[in-house]
């Protein structure tokens, strides 16, 4: 499973109105339409490696998109087939089909499969789940490699439902831009490995991948407090705490005090009693506060969360402190410190309840009925920012899947955001940061190493 770095995301209305854009400034939908078959005969070529090829067309657009690539296949040379499931229903498709010269087979129990299977049905305009009887055909194709062009058939290309399709794909092709089902959890995982096809579309970048992470060098007359200075303070089960500490030191803070502990991870960590919490709020050298791991629901975090609050400090809220902060952070003033919230999926349903929609659509309500910045912690993980951007996490590692991760994550966004700047881009260097480590170290996996080197 792969996605490409920093690409635009546009739902499929998004995308419609982008190919409208593109129209009305000279580039007729036909060409788009040539663009898109060209890209898919290409990676076909490619894949087939001179193999029997199958394409299964549908009536809309994305089935033209199939008949272009099958005619330029056949130009090459290709053992290339074409069954559609209906006649073309629009003007697009009906050219592209007009302009194939082979046969068209009837797409049914009938249709022999072949080595590799283009799957150009529906793309991003199903609306439904595929009926039980073309499912049925579909299956039968399960064998082969799959292509899939722009989405798989049957799966919803915003996210909204759950839709499962009769025929994953192993490699998906997307036109002009991904979509949301690319990045978001369970439809992700049927694309397989996803490809770009920059097609010409100028798409805007509200809403993208995860870029490349950067690593970020001191200038040369950096000191320890211009670094970042981050406070993390330590509740019951001290050892997330320590996580979160070391974190941040590791996130690249320059000066970390870890509050009510005795012990900290590093000796480079200023270990210091819960008496000193109000005093060290105070100083004005604190760039970041990170409050949450290891402390649940009690009337000592309220408190704690109320005295971080007041002092107007740059926030990190984990776990337990998201919701004890929430109804002070709905009611913050334009202009307020920045806030970072990191729930999972449990978390994040307890702290907004009756949310529809994608996880995308989801992140970016409570970013905007906070103020803060969201991180959507998961598989799949969402950023959102209040202002509308989002950045979507997708693969990130299966080994983060353990328990302590999510402290190290709160304890980066720290770091991060001690920096100053935009809360949202810490947020997206700290997400960034927690999954190229993850990804180095691999199979076996604990929270720990991911602040040991």
């Amino acid at each position: 499973m792969t996605i490409p770095a920093d690409t635009p995301i546009l739902t499929a209305a998004a995308m419609r109105a982008a190919e409208a854009a593109c129209a009305g400034a000279g580039t007729s939908l036909a060409e788009l339409m040539e663009r898109a078959g060209v890209a898919v005969a290409d990676l076909v070529w490619r894949m087939s490696a001179g193999a029997p090829v199958l394409v299964l067309c549908g009536p809309g657009n994305n089935g033209g998109d199939g008949y272009v690539a099958a005619r330029l296949l056949a130009g090459r040379g290709a053992a290339v087939r074409v069954a559609a499931l209906a006649d073309p229903a629009t003007d697009l498709a009906k050219a592209a089909r007009a302009a194939w010269t082979g046969p068209v087979e009837t797409l049914g129990e009938a249709t022999a499969p072949a080595p590799l299977v283009v799957d150009a049905l529906f793309g991003v305009g199903l609306s439904r789940p595929v009926d039980a009887g073309l499912a049925a055909v579909l299956r039968r194709f399960a064998g082969a490699r799959v292509l899939a062009v722009d989405v798989p058939s049957g799966i919803d290309a915003d996210a909204q439902h759950d839709w499962a399709p009769p025929l994953p794909a192993d490699v998906t092709l997307a036109l002009g831009a991904l979509k949301p089902a690319h990045v978001l959890l369970p439809a992700a995982a049927s694309c397989g490995a996803v490809r770009l096809a920059p097609i010409g579309i100028a798409a805007e970048r509200a809403m993208r991948t995860l870029p490349v992470p950067a690593a970020v060098t001191p200038d040369a007359g950096a000191h320890k407090f211009t670094r970042g200075m981050v406070l993390v303070r330590s509740g019951p089960m001290p050892g997330a705490a320590r996580l979160a500490a070391a974190a941040a030191l590791r996130g690249g803070a320059g000066y970390v005090v870890l509050s009510g502990a005795e012990h900290a991870p590093f000796d480079a960590i200023i270990a210091e009693g819960r008496g000193r919490y109000d005093a060290r709020l105070d100083d004005p050298r604190l760039g970041a506060l990170v409050i949450g791991p290891g402390y649940p629901a009690d009337d000592a975090l309220d408190g704690d969360v109320a005295v971080a609050l007041d002092a107007a400090k740059p926030l990190v809220l984990d776990a337990a402190a998201i919701l004890s902060a929430l109804p002070r952070l709905r009611v913050l003033e334009r202009g307020a410190a920045p806030a970072i919230l990191t729930p999972h999926e449990g978390e994040f349903a307890k702290a907004f309840p009756g949310l529809g929609g994608s996880k995308i659509e989801r992140a970016c309500a409570a970013a905007a009925a906070t103020g803060a910045v969201v991180i959507h912690k998961g598989a799949d993980t969402v950023i959102a920012a209040p202002d509308g951007r989002v950045v979507a996490a997708w693969p990130g590692s299966p080994w983060l899947a353990t328990a302590g991760t999510g402290d190290v994550l709160a304890g980066a966004c720290g770091a991060m955001l001690a920096r100053g700047g935009d809360p949202f881009d810490a947020a997206v260097a700290a997400v960034g940061w927690h999954i190229a480590r993850a990804v180095r170290k691999g199979p076996g996996l604990v929270a720990d190493d991911l602040v040991r080197e």
